[in-house]
């Protein structure tokens, strides 16, 4: 199986449980890893034969518009768009990270990483 990797994308969002972290906001970071038989597109040179990465950028950007709670809510949805509107992926992994959570420390980010094989 080939992989598809996206890292890094930044988003200011709306996230948390305290009141606070929804009003205000915070920088996130998102890292998607997809799993995907890349043979064709390898050979075709077609954009319809691959995952389009854009097409990803794009479903974490939606999603992170969302309000969460968690992170964790945040990562399945961005697992179920893309299991729903990628039929090429096959598995994949989603980092949802809070950069300088509020937890009363010196603390960079906070990570959570949900994984998944598409059910057939």
């Amino acid at each position: 199986m080939d992989k598809v990797k996206v890292n890094n994308i930044r988003v200011y969002a709306h996230h948390g449980c305290l009141a606070e972290e929804t009003a205000i906001g915070s920088e996130y970071l998102v890292n998607v890893s997809v799993d995907a038989d890349l043979t064709k597109a390898s050979i075709s040179d077609k954009l319809s034969d691959t995952v389009d990465y854009v097409h990803i950028n794009h479903i974490v950007k939606e999603e992170m518009k969302v309000p969460s709670k968690l992170l964790e809510h945040i990562g399945r949805r961005i697992i179920n768009r893309i299991f729903s509107e990628i039929q090429i992926v096959q598995k994949a992994e989603v980092e949802v990270s809070k950069i300088n959570p509020p937890i009363g420390g010196d603390v960079e980010k906070v990570t959570i990483v949900l994984k998944e094989k598409r059910k057939n």
